[in-house]
């Protein structure tokens, strides 16, 4: 193999061929939801969709654990979903989660057995990705008008979302923790409905919207629309009572919700058009829904079909693209944190030579090298803060930054090659990974450290032919003797860098030729 990088591999939507199928799923903290999708002339066409209601959020208690109930009713879900997409290639499926486990203590106990029952992996975003990829997903179904903004709210079952967006462009996004299972739980717990508790409960979801009011009403927007099971359920009752033909309006809101608390108790609440289903969390959904309209002065809002896992499947489309929302991340960390393009380049460059050379033996796919290089992009963020500890600084930084386009798990992945790239290895340093990823990232981080090292002098000159194999957890790299010879700091780095990568569980030797 020469020294010539392997291309990038194709994003998904150009390796598509005519009737090729493509599934996305929201884990949410209500429901789960699938969508199959076939690509057909260049367009998705969904060809089927399946829906179970889980109330993840329900199981929650206030340590971070989950139901034992409740676990297992969404592992048998899951396990469903899984035997329809179980002919479908991994590359071709993408799973989310959103809130509910966001916020559970140990995420992984639960997702190592539910990415056994789909049989496909299942990535964690954060509320501002959420609301990201729902905005996509609206923005497609309801192509906005040329230069006009829209506003956005999604309300799931543990959090909702709040976008303004442009185009297919999300310009502001907040994610906030009320939603409807989480608030009917936390304010009508008792399943007593009070104008009295109604009010208080009020005073403290608008406290949520506050936070961000003034900022989205000095940006301001030309129409609104809300998503999700909750406010598609809200526009159905307005239009059942009469008082709309599917939108929701403030006026419209305030006689739902007096209409609901005439009921007394949520099981008792009969308002036209409303599921069993969703009976028993309308209530917390209608306080966040009128809490948004009052806060923000939204008086009409229109509904859309789409969510979240139409978001999924478009954003599946630009990967790897032009409009990869992921290497625009990537850039704008460079230029927000001052690092030098040209030692970036450098090592990436390196890194990527290494990762040629032994792919094959360490079975390391596409997804790994584009991690590799964009944490050699990015290794150096830390600088910005301060050059002692600069690669705890930059660890930070990837770990704990909202990242348009990345789950945290791909946050993590960056985070432990950055953290890992010079000096000792920690060995909690890949702890927060799931166990199917941390193979690849000891790997990748081996990796990104001989390239960092081969380009500490950041000569502009280019490297000599670099001869790099691997043998199971043993590497062997083979430079030019003179060459070497030349370099008396880089050889005393070399001499010592096998007691630092034994930390990664590999066995490094280095060659003079």
């Amino acid at each position: 193999m020469n020294d010539a990088a392997r291309q990038d591999p194709e994003p998904v939507g150009s390796a598509l061929s005519d009737g090729d199928l493509l599934a996305a799923l929201d884990l949410g903290s209500n429901s789960f939801h699938m969508v199959v999708a076939r690509h057909t002339l260049g367009q998705l066409r969904i060809v089927d969709r399946l829906r179970e209601t889980v109330r993840m959020a329900e199981g929650l208690d206030g340590k971070g654990g989950l139901d034992p109930v409740v676990r297992q009713r969404a592992l048998e879900c899951l396990s469903r979903f899984g035997q329809r997409i179980g002919d479908i290639p991994p590359q071709r499926v993408r799973a989310v989660a959103t809130n509910t486990v966001r916020a559970l203590a140990s995420p992984q106990a639960f997702l190592m057995p539910a990415e056994t029952a789909l049989g496909h992996a299942i990535e964690v975003v954060s509320g501002r990705e959420e609301a990201r990829l729902v905005y996509l997903g609206v923005a497609h179904a309801q192509p906005p008008k040329p230069g006009q903004t829209r506003l956005l709210i999604d309300i799931g079952g543990g959090s909702t979302e709040c976008i303004i967006g442009s185009g297919f462009d999300a310009r502001e996004r907040e994610s906030l923790q009320v939603g409807c299972v989480a608030s009917t739980r936390r304010f009508f717990g008792n399943g007593k409905l009070t104008r009295k508790k109604w009010r208080e409960a009020s005073i403290e979801v608008e406290a949520e919207f506050q936070q961000f009011a003034r900022r989205y009403r000095s940006v301001g927007w030309n129409e609104a629309l809300g998503s999700s099971g909750t406010i598609k359920a809200i526009g159905g009752i307005c239009a059942a009572m009469k008082l709309t033909k599917g939108a929701i309006t403030a006026e419209a809101l305030l006689q739902v919700r007096d209409r609901m608390l005439m009921a007394g108790e949520i099981d008792r609440i009969d308002l036209p058009d409303l599921s069993d289903d969703r009976r028993p969390v309308i209530a917390g959904g209608v306080l966040v829904l009128e809490a948004a309209f009052e806060v923000l002065g939204i008086e009409r809002m229109a509904v859309s079909k789409a969510a979240l896992r139409e978001g999924v499947l478009y954003d599946m489309l630009g990967r790897g693209g032009a409009d990869d929302p992921r290497e625009a991340s990537v850039h704008a960390l460079t230029q927000r944190y001052g690092v030098d393009a040209a030692q970036a380049n450098r090592v990436l460059a390196t890194a990527m030579r290494l990762f040629d050379r032994v792919a094959d033996a360490w079975s390391l796919d596409a997804d790994a090298r584009q991690m590799l290089a964009w944490a050699a992009r990015l290794h150096e963020v830390g600088l910005a803060i301060a050059h002692s500890q600069y690669h705890v600084h930059g660890t930070y930084v990837l770990a704990n930054s909202d990242i348009a386009g990345f789950s945290q798990q791909d946050q993590r992945f960056l985070a432990a090659l950055v953290r890992t790239h010079r000096r000792g290895i920690p060995k909690s340093a890949f702890d927060a990974l799931p166990d199917r990823l941390v193979p690849a990232a000891r790997r990748c981080a081996a990796l990104l450290r001989l390239a960092v090292l081969l380009n500490r002098s950041q000569e502009n000159a280019p490297l000599p032919e670099l001869q790099l194999t691997a043998d199971g957890n043993a590497l062997e790299l083979r430079l030019p003797r003179g060459w070497l010879d030349g370099r008396p700091l880089l050889r005393a780095d070399l001499l010592g860098e096998p007691e630092d990568m034994a930390g990664l569980g590999i066995r490094l030797q280095t060659v003079g030729t």
